[in-house]
């Protein structure tokens, strides 16, 4: 499946809060839509995020007809800067094609260009066994099981080869 990963910028807002603004699809992401403040915030920083540093940050995904199917990103872990953090985010109508499945191999395979040797982690909602299933397809295990941020959490992990 072949997908075309672009970096979000400005004038991409409309189709970042039509993703993040629909209750269905934020079901396991923040367990309901965020308001017009919280999209308008996240987008900021997405932008501050895609400016940081070549190669990393949060990317609009289209297939190969240009269909916009969703974003997924690839930044430095918030609690472990040694550490890349992967997420992904699909339009209903995307759901159950694969397409989640081809956008975590696009975006490990641009992890492993980048930093071959960095682990790497996915933040989900327990209950999202879509997304679940496809990180341990990849490899990834779970690290953390429990609530943070108020909101339940599954942490797993690609642990990366390391020498010691």
């Amino acid at each position: 499946m072949n997908l075309i990963l672009e970096k979000y910028v400005a004038i991409d807002y409309d189709i970042f809060k039509g993703l993040v603004m629909n209750d269905e699809i934020m079901k396991y992401i923040s367990g309901n839509a965020w308001t017009e403040h919280q999209a308008r915030e996240k987008f900021d920083v997405i932008l501050a995020t895609n400016n940081s540093e070549d190669g990393l940050g949060y990317f609009k995904v289209f297939n190969q007809e240009g269909d916009f199917v969703g974003y997924c990103k690839l930044e430095r872990y918030k609690q472990d800067d040694s550490i890349l953090e992967i997420g992904y985010v699909l339009k209903k109508e995307f759901w159950n094609m694969g397409i989640g499945s081809a956008i975590c191999q696009v975006v490990l395979d641009r992890a492993d260009k980048l930093f071959p040797a960095v682990d790497i982690i996915g933040i989900i909602d327990p209950e999202n066994l879509a997304s679940k299933k496809i990180l341990e397809k990849f490899g990834f295990e779970r690290t953390f099981l429990g609530i943070e941020n108020d909101l339940p959490t599954e942490k797993l992990t690609l642990k990366k080869f390391h020498t010691i």
